[in-house]
């Protein structure tokens, strides 16, 4: 069985020229539902975490500063959104889906979240379109009830989980993969437990070989409780911040791997979205779509 975390809060309304592909958090269930890949009863409507549970991992300083509106403006450029109320509510809901998903995923297999991934975001500050961590949130939650003991975050967006690294770079509960372009953003990388840097261009062969030959024999020495997978489609040719080459059936058999390992090894996974920034929006559609349907395939309605 698949849950699935949703919120209309999702689409956040941007000033007029900003062009963050926030329709997808609307049209992506829409599709799933059109197609009959899911019905509602899949999806479940996320509560909020409290500043208390977001403190579990985000300094109490940044934390203050969005509740008050007093980020510098360095800090709001950083973060890359205008900062409102109504966008940190957003991200509480988010973070708060991640987290129900955990506890899905424990209870079911698996469960995806359509919004998340957010991994740029650091323990005293936002970055690159995310205010709050949402793996390292719903991770440290879990760990603090001892629901689990060790965690795999499996990131592959197209741009390294820079926050996540940093976040966990001293906790041997969670271990962190990130496999992502070279080149792309952010510039300056943090070190992540296990780093792979693709080069420009890189084609399905390349990229699924290399997912192959890595990922098995991780989850073989990590043995987590529970896997954390940040499914990006930032790395298709199509997308305009990617500079990969994969297509879109690619993409599909790259979550394909991941599912079938998760159940191969009977670990739960708990699923975030992460980017997506094709000149089309259909194709963004499709390719999230596509973990949705391939996460059915594993594991049904």
């Amino acid at each position: 069985m698949v849950k699935i975390g949703y919120s209309p809060i999702y689409k956040y309304n941007l000033p007029d020229g900003h062009r963050f592909p926030m329709e997808k958090y609307t049209l992506l269930p829409q599709q799933l539902m059109y197609e009959n890949t899911v019905n509602e009863d899949a999806f479940f409507s996320p509560v909020p975490l409290s500043i208390e549970q977001l403190g579990s991992t985000h300094s109490q300083e940044y934390l203050n500063k969005l509740e008050t509106l007093t980020l510098s403006r360095k800090e709001i450029r950083d973060i890359g959104f205008p900062v409102t109320k109504a966008l940190i509510e957003r991200g509480k809901h988010i973070a708060g889906a991640t987290y129900q998903c955990a506890k899905f995923a424990l209870d079911y297999g698996c469960a995806l979240n359509i919004a998340g991934g957010t991994h740029h975001s650091f323990r005293d500050r936002g970055e690159g379109f995310c205010v709050f961590n949402d793996f390292a949130i719903a991770a440290h939650l879990i760990l603090e009830q001892q629901i689990v003991r060790k965690i795999l975050i499996i990131d592959l967006d197209v741009h390294q989980g820079n926050g996540t690294a940093r976040i966990f770079q001293n906790n041997n509960k969670v271990f962190t993969f990130s496999m992502h372009g070279a080149r792309n953003y952010p510039l300056r990388k943090e070190t992540s437990d296990l780093d792979i840097h693709l080069p420009d261009k890189t084609q399905d062969n390349y990229y699924l070989m290399t997912l192959e030959t890595t990922l098995e024999p991780l989850i073989e020495k990590v043995r987590p409780d529970i896997i954390f997978y940040l499914s990006g489609v930032d790395i298709l040719e199509s997308d305009k911040l990617g500079r990969l080459s994969v297509t879109k059936e690619g993409c599909k058999k790259r979550d394909e791997q991941v599912f079938g390992l998760c159940q191969k090894f009977e670990i739960p996974v708990a699923v975030s979205m992460g980017g997506g920034y094709s000149e089309k929006l259909a194709d963004i559609i499709d390719a999230h779509a596509n973990t949705y349907r391939v996460a059915i395939d594993h594991y049904g309605i």
